[in-house]
């Protein structure tokens, strides 16, 4: 049994452009008489009043004609190449206009998504923190410091950083508590404790910017 073709958007319409095609491409030819409507209503599944308008448009742009006790008569099948290049063009603009109206909304939707995680993982992260408030932070000592080699007491940092060491981290090596005479040397991660604007003061006392 023929499958019967599918039909989308206004269907008269679409009827309308699958007969054209038909025509521009040759399967039916200027001359030939088209079926009735109603063959025509039931080879595309719609009502009959649906066909005639389908006619009516092919009608009206002179691509067949409808002489009243001839039926519907092929009449140029150029027109209908017309018809339907003109509307395979708005077509393929409509379904890029929509594809691209998808994405963006696709997008928006990611970037709420985005930022509410982010969000919350800030929020629970300021929340732990202040239950938990001897998480260390960490720094890594690299040779942009003049600090290297230095001990924690001649550094005075917890003066200078209102910040705590608790552990080196040297190698495969990880120094707990280290006491007032452990130096901090190159390639060292330091773990520190503090409030929450020591990260920015050891930053700033471990790497002073140039004075200009």
């Amino acid at each position: 049994m023929e499958q019967k073709p599918k039909i989308s958007g206004s269907r008269y319409f679409q009827i309308a452009i699958d007969i054209a095609s038909k025509i521009a491409d040759g399967r039916y030819k200027v001359g030939d008489k088209l079926y009735a409507r109603s063959s025509l209503a039931s080879q595309y599944g719609v009502s009959s009043e649906t066909a005639r308008r389908a006619i009516l448009i092919l009608t009206d742009l002179d691509i067949v004609d409808t002489t009243k006790g001839s039926g519907v008569i092929i009449k140029s099948s150029e027109k209908a190449l017309r018809f339907v290049r003109q509307n395979t063009n708005l077509q393929s603009v409509h379904f890029l206009k929509k594809e691209i109206l998808e994405s963006v909304e696709r997008q928006v939707k990611e970037m709420k998504f985005f930022n509410d995680r982010l969000n919350k993982l800030i929020d629970q992260t300021d929340r732990f923190r202040a239950i938990n408030p001897f998480i260390p932070y960490e720094v890594d000592i690299t040779d942009k410091t003049p600090h290297i080699n230095k001990t924690i007491s001649d550094l005075n940092f917890w003066h200078n950083t209102n910040a705590t060491i608790i552990a080196i981290e040297r190698g495969e090596t990880i120094l707990m508590s280290p006491g007032p005479y452990a130096e901090l040397r190159l390639e060292d991660t330091i773990y520190f404790i503090g409030d929450e604007n020591s990260p920015e003061r050891v930053q700033r006392f471990l790497y002073p910017e140039k004075e200009l």
